[in-house]
């Protein structure tokens, strides 16, 4: 046999022992080992790579324990699980060698200060003012000629575009446009108009056409300048005096589009009865305010992660009223979990799900988990997952580790939930790291 077939076999042989050992599971174990880690201070966090090696971990014994041990370098089995226990917040290295002697890894340490919210799960009433006039539909006016005639269509204006000022006067409520429209009447004078779309700003000019029938001038507008719906508390965080709720953002009904907030309220809600979901339909939970005239909390913000802003004092009709420690979004597993709610009342309820799959994100992103309802009592109340139920906490382990977010039409018992760190993150707890609305539009 010559050297170039014997070259070909050994090249093959060597490909093949090299797919075997990358698919092998010690070495995906390997690959899966971290360069970083994120701990919070006083919270044991264990770590389990199922590998048949002995390793030497050297740490700072001031910053961070290993298996319980105050000793700066300490023989461990990779086999077994790995527990680290830091000490104070900072940032260190951990050194791993392999059998004592071969550098394998650094890995390194963050550990941020302890954090514990009270986890909501309470129906709340939401009253959003939006930043500016929305634009969600055009209508022809008649004018005195019998034409007919849409004064914002001519002038470019979009469903979704966001009015901020008309004449340079800001403006957010709908009645304004009215007699800014009416004094175009007196004066004949185009109005300037400022408005949002797509975050940039644009300009135009519009001239009012008079409604012979109405006999008032108009837009050819359909507008509209607030918004109001059911949601669930999601977490209160005391010592920050701030709340996040519902887990997605508040859209307008019609356009979809992003409400950008300028004013809001969340209030006291009771749960009076539940439409069921079905398979295609999703059900809703149908609820009153209570006392309207107390505001628990205002809205600061509406992000793709829900609504946030203050909360003076810790929200009644609480689970327990104590507070838990939340979680990375690396440390959320599948598995059994809990979900609070409410299904009647304003009574906060535990219930069972399963946390079906987790997806791997670094950065913010929404649709973290998937998750499904098993608690008969819930979904003989529910059906599943309804509309109203959106912001409910996902607590696993004792810790607060998401919210419920969406449901699928498909499989009602089924749906999303996005990871709590990201809601820290946008009510400003947590440092950055490396139901449909019922609307009332209006015609101008």
């Amino acid at each position: 046999m010559n050297s170039n077939p014997r070259k070909r076999w050994f090249g093959l042989i060597l490909v093949f022992f090299v797919c075997i050992v990358g698919f092998s599971t010690p070495f995906q174990q390997f690959a899966a080992f971290p360069n970083e880690l994120r701990l919070f201070s006083g919270q044991m966090k264990r770590l389990q790579y199922g590998v048949p090696v002995h390793a030497e971990v050297t740490v700072d014994p001031q910053m961070l324990q290993v298996n319980g041990t105050s000793k700066p370098s300490l023989s461990v089995n990779l086999n077994e699980p790995l527990s680290l226990q830091p000490n104070q917040s900072g940032q260190t290295n951990m050194k791993v060698k392999l059998f004592g002697k071969i550098p394998f890894r650094t890995v390194k340490v963050n550990v941020v200060p302890d954090l514990r919210v009270i986890p909501g799960g309470q129906t709340i009433g939401v009253k959003v003012k939006s930043a500016g006039i929305l634009v969600v539909g055009h209508h022809q006016v008649v004018d005195r000629e019998g034409a007919k005639k849409s004064p914002g269509e001519a002038a470019g204006l979009k469903l979704g575009d966001l009015i901020t000022s008309i004449n340079g006067t800001p403006i957010n409520e709908v009645h304004k446009v009215g007699e800014l429209c009416a004094q175009y009447g007196i004066d004949k004078k185009p109005l300037e108009l400022t408005f949002k779309r797509g975050g940039q700003v644009n300009h135009t000019k519009i001239s009012p056409v008079y409604d012979a029938d109405d006999r008032a001038w108009r837009l050819g507008l359909y507008i509209r300048d607030s918004a109001a719906g059911v949601g669930t508390l999601t977490f209160y965080a005391p010592d920050q005096g701030v709340y996040g709720a519902l887990g997605h953002v508040i859209t307008d009904m019609d356009t979809q589009t992003p409400i950008e907030v300028g004013d809001g309220q969340i209030l006291q809600s009771s749960v009076t009865s539940i439409n069921k979901s079905q398979t295609g339909e999703p059900g809703e939970k149908r609820a009153h305010f209570v006392k309207e005239g107390k505001i628990l909390g205002n809205i600061e913000r509406n992000t793709p992660f829900g609504i946030f802003g203050k909360m003076n004092e810790a929200p009644t009709h609480s689970f327990s009223g104590k507070s838990l420690p939340v979680s990375f979004a690396e440390d959320v597993k599948e598995g059994p979990a809990q979900i609070l709610t409410v299904v009647g009342g304003q009574k906060v309820e535990r219930f069972n799900i399963e946390i079906v799959h987790v997806s791997k994100q670094t950065s913010p992103a929404t649709k973290g988990m998937v998750i499904k309802i098993t608690d008969k009592r819930l979904l003989s109340k529910t059906g599943g997952i309804v509309q109203g139920m959106s912001g409910s906490p996902i607590i696993q382990d004792g810790k607060l580790v998401g919210a419920v977010t969406h449901v699928f039409v498909n499989d009602p018992s089924s749906g999303y939930g996005c990871f709590i760190e990201w809601m820290l993150q946008d009510a400003g707890v947590l440092l950055k790291s490396s139901t449909p609305a019922r609307q009332g539009d209006a015609a101008a």
